[in-house]
């Protein structure tokens, strides 16, 4: 018997989600771009989500909580400046989710995933160091989480300027 949930058809219907994880990573606005520019396009809505990764050394519940609290200040700041850049740069009128999670990006991801059917593609930037293309993608790269992933993955290149990144989209 097979567990795969099966996820809705977009040919029929049209409304859908880009999925965009939102960190301090200067590929963020890459993803973001590419997203919007997609989603100004069609009906449907960006979903930005930010994961608050537990800290190694929590011994005491007030030192967890505190933690929690200035991760989502810093969420919540950082989802008010992705508006505003978004609405400087004319998406003023693609709507936005805002979610908080809080655990290993990688799980969160696919639970949320999991829980909407309307999300339909996850949009990462690949990091333009010479380190490597960032943590995340690394990460799902890395774990063999893309062969079996549920939805589709677009990484944006983070070498590409935002007029080429909204070009591509």
């Amino acid at each position: 018997m097979s567990t795969v949930k099966k996820r809705r058809s977009f040919e029929a219907d049209r409304f859908r989600k880009f999925l965009v994880v939102v960190d301090e990573s200067p590929e963020l606005e890459s993803a973001l771009f590419y997203a919007a520019s997609r989603m100004q396009r069609s009906s449907g809505s960006l979903v930005l989500l930010y994961v608050i990764v537990p800290q190694e050394f929590q011994h005491w519940i007030n030192v967890r909580q505190q933690q929690v609290e200035e991760e989502t200040a810093k969420a919540k700041a950082l989802f008010r400046l992705m508006r505003r850049k978004l609405n400087l740069a004319g998406y003023d009128n693609v709507a936005c989710e805002e979610i908080i999670r809080e655990g290993e990006p990688d799980a969160e991801i696919r639970k949320l995933i999991d829980e909407d059917e309307d999300i339909a593609v996850l949009v990462l930037g690949a990091s333009a160091e010479a380190a490597g293309p960032g943590p995340l993608v690394s990460s799902l790269a890395t774990s063999g989480a893309m062969g079996s992933f549920p939805i589709p993955i677009t990484i944006v290149p983070g070498t590409l300027a935002l007029e080429d990144v909204v070009g591509l989209a």
